[in-house]
């Protein structure tokens, strides 16, 4: 049997040892343990074993070897002890139960080997494998990574686009005039420009796309988990505006631009090479065009975006140069012929090129946010028109505004409408704001509060498009709606339209369980008309009755009605 006083003649200088109770409470020592510590024997007898722990050490290693020393076992392993100078030295530890004779365990002993020499030499190596890897895989100027990893990366993003059936884009960037900076001004400043081109390019991509140097001036960004290739357009607008700005080195004011090349997975290539090698084709072309661009490898997509890029800058002047009108469309009870309503709708009146149709423009005013804007000019425009009528005479019934998603997400969006309806004077119960079931669905629980804070003022509330969101029934019936509008799809194959029928019957079935009033958009035959209303539906919208009409048109038309 193992006994403190046995282990105890058993310690030598040569020994790093120690026995604790079964407290961890150290009850002897070696000479060897006090001289690698710096600790005199009186200073560690009677204090627990946690006196020469490291703080960097993981508890977890603790942990496990006291639940197993407890049981009965040896434990053996490496950690990291502390002197009582605070430097730090290497141990590897066996640890064995202390029994008596009558076998039970009265305490424990530790047998330490001195490894710091090893475990220094490990890191070292350690050390020198990570900064031989660092360099085989990053640019040792910019610290981003290189052609190597940019592969590595670009094979298993395109693995990634594969089982998402998404796309990625390759962009190619070569600085514009970097040439001359180096050859003037000499590689040290150089070199600062590519650091700050570096700084440039993070600050206006995500955390998640890689960005790369290739060598010299040219760098790549690769971007995953594209829905369309289009969606590069605002990136690219981003790093040419932000690599002209004016870069001050050495006093020194320097200006630079750059050319964009862009490829697309699977569209253009298949591979890493490939669209490697396209998306420097891009870039190619797109210093044949001046510079300062960018340019797909599809000539088309180039086409589509340029067209973008028009859309977006005549958009904001169209507000400046009011050349934005409200046109408003008719609703109709379908029994009476009486109207009950009408939307507003947005039209550009473009000075050269005439009217541009809202499928060309809303979707890029949504993608920039300047629906934002728009949406508040067009409310503004038509509540105070609905005022004049009311005033004069007229009976213009509910009018129907849009209200886009950006709109309900904007935190100061309801203080926004009181204070329109305060400037225009427009009561509550003539107003109806309109947001489709999609956007709705895209955070029903949000959209809830959002909506009844909006209904709490007074103003009515319809679901567009219904039918195409997939609504679920449990979010349907909790939101604070008035009225369901059935999307324009269904009704155009109305009545030959077998399976278009059933579902305009059970919109309209639905909307009565609900207690909701129900209109049809897009109705343009008698036919159409009929069913609807034999079916229930009497609130029509659509050419049968008028197409969108300016304000001097819908004037007539309410005189007229």
């Amino acid at each position: 049997m193992n006994t403190l006083s046995n282990l105890h003649q058993n310690f030598n200088m040569n020994v790093i040892a120690s026995s604790s109770d079964l407290e961890g409470i150290i009850t002897e020592v070696s000479e060897a343990l006090c001289k690698i510590s710096g600790y005199v024997e009186d200073e560690l007898v009677g204090q627990p074993h946690s006196i020469l722990r490291h703080p960097e050490t993981p508890s977890s290693i603790f942990k496990d070897m006291w639940k197993t020393i407890q049981s009965g076992k040896n434990w053996y392993g490496e950690y990291k002890n502390l002197k009582k100078n605070g430097d730090s030295y290497y141990v590897q530890t066996s640890i064995f139960p202390i029994i008596n004779a009558e076998n039970t365990i009265i305490g424990y002993t530790s047998i330490r080997h001195d490894i710091t020499k090893q475990k220094k030499s490990e890191l070292l190596l350690l050390k020198q494998k990570e900064k031989l890897e660092y360099q085989a895989y990053y640019d040792s100027l910019t610290k981003l990574p290189n052609r190597v990893l940019l592969y590595d990366r670009l094979e298993k993003a395109i693995e990634g686009a594969k089982r998402k059936k998404s796309k990625i884009a390759v962009l190619f960037i070569d600085l514009d005039h970097f040439k001359e900076i180096n050859d003037s001004l000499g590689h040290d400043i150089g070199d600062i420009v590519l650091q700050v081109v570096t700084k440039r390019l993070k600050s206006v991509t995500r955390s998640e796309d890689t960005i790369s140097r290739l060598g010299g001036d040219e760098f790549t960004i690769l971007l995953e988990d594209l829905k369309y290739p289009e969606d590069v357009l605002t990136i690219a607008n981003k790093l040419l505006k932000v690599l002209t700005n004016v870069m001050i080195i050495d006093q020194h004011k320097l200006y630079i631009s750059s050319s964009i090349g862009v490829s697309i997975y699977p569209d253009d290539g298949l591979d890493p090479k490939s669209l490697l090698k396209f998306a420097d084709s891009a870039m190619y072309k797109a210093k044949d065009e001046g510079k300062n661009n960018f340019q797909y490898y599809d000539k088309k997509l180039t086409e589509l975006a340029l067209e973008k890029v028009v859309m977006e800058t005549g958009l904001r002047s169209a507000l400046e140069n009011n050349e934005f009108e409200v046109y408003y469309q008719p609703q109709i009870d379908g029994k009476t012929g009486k109207l009950v309503g009408m939307e507003a709708l947005v039209r550009w009146i473009h000075p050269t090129k005439g009217m541009i149709s809202p499928a060309m423009f809303i979707p890029t005013a949504e993608a920039n946010g300047f629906i934002v804007k728009l949406d508040r000019w067009v409310m503004i425009t038509a509540m105070k028109q609905i005022v004049l009528w009311y005033k004069s005479g007229l009976n213009p019934g509910i009018l129907a505004i849009n209200l886009s998603v950006k709109q309900l997400e904007d935190e100061k969006y309801l203080q926004v409408l009181i204070d329109i309806l305060k400037e225009t004077k427009c009561k509550p119960e003539w107003l109806e704001l309109e947001i489709t079931e999609s956007q709705i669905m895209n955070n029903p629980e949000k959209a809830i509060q959002k909506l009844q804070t909006i209904r709490n003022l007074g103003i009515r509330l319809a679901v567009d498009d219904f039918g195409t969101g997939y609504s679920s029934l449990a979010y349907l019936k909790r939101l604070p709606i008035d009225k369901l509008k059935i999307d324009r799809e269904f009704i155009k194959d109305l009545p030959g339209d077998e399976e278009d029928s059933g579902i305009t019957k059970a919109i309209i079935a639905l909307s009565k369980s609900l207690n909701l009033r129900v209109i049809a958009e897009g109705v343009e035959t008698i036919e159409q008309k009929d069913f609807l209303v034999e079916n229930g539906c009497n609130n029509i919208q659509g050419y049968l009755y008028s197409k969108p009409i300016p304000e001097n048109e819908i004037e007539v038309f309410l005189k007229n009605n």
